[in-house]
């Protein structure tokens, strides 16, 4: 049987940019003069959250921000069981707070979703949790989300063995010790590097290496099949 013949590819005015056209004498395929529509390249179709994404940091964040309410609830017991260092309650439980930014991050895999679920968290926090914090939870919020988030951002979100999130728990310790220094006069006390030292230890294991866990028992379960983790994970 002899090939159908084509002519040669054209572009179509009104079409996609890529789409090309192609015509056939073949009568079974009904395709003669139709538009071929290009395939997106890879880097098009990471761009923007999907329905299911967003659905999904949305979840994340509603979640996570009664679970940050429940640790704000041990502060006061663990400030009495500390004694002289109960000011380091906070430091102790700083990864606690922030472990839904790498969670959402390891999950959809695409720029800004750490940032969205920490700061979704904590707006939960404000509006139906009455956070003592108020609004600048928000601001919190957000500076916790990008410290977690950023070594994924330089892995252009293709890395996530355990030292990516080792990397996180230290950024996201970093960057709020930062914020909370100045914002709580740290650096002028005594035992600052303490401080600094306890919440880093905090924000990695209770943010970074919490944060892979959770993702790989969730995706075990076939919960998120539908998203990067997933499909990463189908290999």
């Amino acid at each position: 049987m002899a090939e159908p013949r084509t002519t040669p590819q054209q572009t179509t005015p009104g079409a996609a940019p890529g789409a090309v056209v192609g015509t056939t004498d073949d009568p079974t395929t009904g395709t003669a003069g139709h538009v071929l529509p290009a395939t997106p390249p890879p880097a098009a179709r990471r761009r923007g959250l999907t329905l299911h994404e967003t659905v999904l940091i949305a979840v994340l964040g509603v979640v996570f921000g009664f679970v940050y309410w429940a640790f704000v609830q041990l502060w006061a017991p663990l400030q009495l069981a500390m004694g002289p260092l109960a000011d380091l309650a906070a430091n102790v439980l700083a990864g606690a707070w922030i472990v839904v930014g790498p969670l959402a991050t390891y999950v959809v895999r695409k720029p800004g979703v750490g940032i969205l679920a920490e700061t979704l968290a904590a707006l939960v926090e404000v509006v139906f949790l009455a956070s003592p914090a108020g609004p600048l939870l928000l601001v919190v919020g957000l500076v916790q989300g990008l410290g977690a988030e950023l070594p994924f951002a330089l892995t252009r979100y293709r890395r996530f063995g355990w030292w990516v999130f080792v990397a996180s728990g230290v950024s996201a310790a970093l960057v709020t010790f930062a914020f909370n220094a100045v914002r709580f006069g740290w650096l002028g006390q005594d035992y600052a590097m303490l401080r600094l030292g306890v919440q880093v230890v905090s924000c990695v294991v209770l943010c970074g290496l919490a944060a892979r866990l959770l993702g790989d028992a969730l995706a075990r379960t076939g919960a998120l099949d539908a998203f990067a983790i997933g499909a990463a994970r189908r290999g």
